[in-house]
């Protein structure tokens, strides 16, 4: 056995991490069909105006407005009508209008756009009961987006909305950030791939699983890796393999025992930034550069291992893609059993919420229902003996 000689507080080893850790600066091009959630890689302008042309705001008929002045109503000859999708050649002349589509350019000569509900019409002849000023009911040419406006914005993430601002303005892809490539290795020579049948002694393999659905919420690429055993050489092959990647994630063989192996493996191949948290679950997690990728060992017990994903993982991935920083929704509710926790550990304890109380969901780290039968977690800052039941705790929500 090899004990950890030491172990630093959670908020220095988040701090280490976000500063080894750079955005990617590699882009690529993708077409707006795939573009959702992406981050811009630069400043997108528009090259045209939206609308590119004066359009009716509603059904009606496209006047001049100074035909309309002065009291009561007032008679017009309809010369034709305009649809969406079609421009009328001729110009509006003094006492006649035009039948007007919602959204039909507006005829030459036009300056107003009278509702169908305050007209009436026989045949040719359209009174109209309502006076109109210049614009009205018009939409004006640009009047959402002017030539060289910033359509989307280096850094911004491209959502539904964004995207359709940029076919409005006739592209068909962006140029974004590339997604962070994370390799995933679970290790131990207990560990068996779900599907195969389990020798004595065996269990099958839960980080894998839970680490790729973490990563592919937070927008990277999870490339899974088939686990290994306890073995250096093998790791060492492994961790060779896994280097082409950005961000390599292994899980187990981060603790202090006999085959405990990842510092070892870290010695050989790089360099150890920080190794043991004062975390409960999660502390024997270690943090390092190998080459041009960051490395990180997660323990090997599943609840450990994905409590530390959601603490750990998450910043430093979105920090790599360049997302902003995640914003878990919180809600304060009161505790419904007393908690006693560790005092020499920043503890993050999981919660499931019943009939609007916290009630603890924690079994043990290696029990993945300590998390499947949760909805979030409270945080225990360290030196806390105690939580008592009824105390308002502020539970924050996977």
């Amino acid at each position: 056995m090899r004990p950890f000689t030491s172990t630093i507080p959670f908020a220095d080893a988040l701090k280490l991490a976000l500063t080894a850790t750079a955005p990617l600066s590699r882009t690529e091009h993708v077409a707006l069909s795939a573009a959702d959630g992406r981050v811009v890689a630069h400043d997108v302008v528009s090259p045209l105006d939206v609308p590119p042309f004066d359009r009716a705001a509603m059904d009606g008929y496209a006047v001049r407005s100074e035909d309309l002045s002065g009291a009561g109503a007032h008679a017009l000859t309809c010369v034709g009508r305009v649809f969406t999708g079609e421009v009328l050649a001729r110009t509006l002349a003094p006492g006649e209008c035009i039948e007007i589509a919602t959204g039909a350019p507006v005829p030459a000569g036009a300056n107003a756009v009278v509702m169908v509900e305050d007209t009436d019409r026989r045949d040719a002849r359209v009174t109209c009961r309502a006076a109109v000023t210049p614009g009205q009911n018009i939409g004006r040419r640009a009047a959402d987006i002017r030539i060289g406006d910033a359509v989307v914005s280096r850094g911004q993430v491209l959502t539904p909305s964004r995207i359709g601002a940029l076919a409005a303005t006739g592209h068909t892809s962006v140029e974004v950030l590339a997604r962070p490539s994370v390799a995933i290795l679970s290790t131990g020579n207990e560990v068996v791939e779900p599907g195969q049948p389990l020798a004595p002694g065996q269990v099958y393999d839960i980080n894998r699983f839970t680490l790729e659905s973490v990563v592919r919420r937070h927008g990277g690429i999870a490339i899974a890796l088939p686990a290994t055993g306890d073995s250096i050489d093998e790791l060492k092959r492994m961790l060779d393999t896994a280097s082409a990647n950005d961000l390599i994630v292994f899980s187990g063989g981060s603790s202090v025992g006999e085959r405990d192996l990842v510092r070892d493996v870290i010695a050989a191949r790089g360099q150890m930034l920080f190794h043991g948290i004062a975390v409960k679950p999660g502390k024997p997690t270690a943090f390092a550069r190998i080459g041009a990728s960051l490395f990180l060992g997660m323990p090997g017990n599943p609840t450990s291992c994905l409590s530390n994903a959601y603490i750990l993982l998450v910043p430093i991935l979105r920090q790599l893609a360049g997302l902003p920083a995640w914003e878990p929704r919180t809600i304060t509710v009161p505790l419904a059993r007393r908690i006693v926790s560790t005092t020499d550990r920043h503890q993050f304890y999981t919660m499931r919420l019943v009939d609007g109380r916290a009630e603890p969901a924690f079994k043990g780290s290696g029990d993945i229902t300590s998390m499947a039968n949760a909805d979030g977690y409270v945080e225990i800052p360290a030196a806390t003996e105690s939580v008592e039941a009824g105390t308002m705790v502020t539970v924050t929500l996977f």
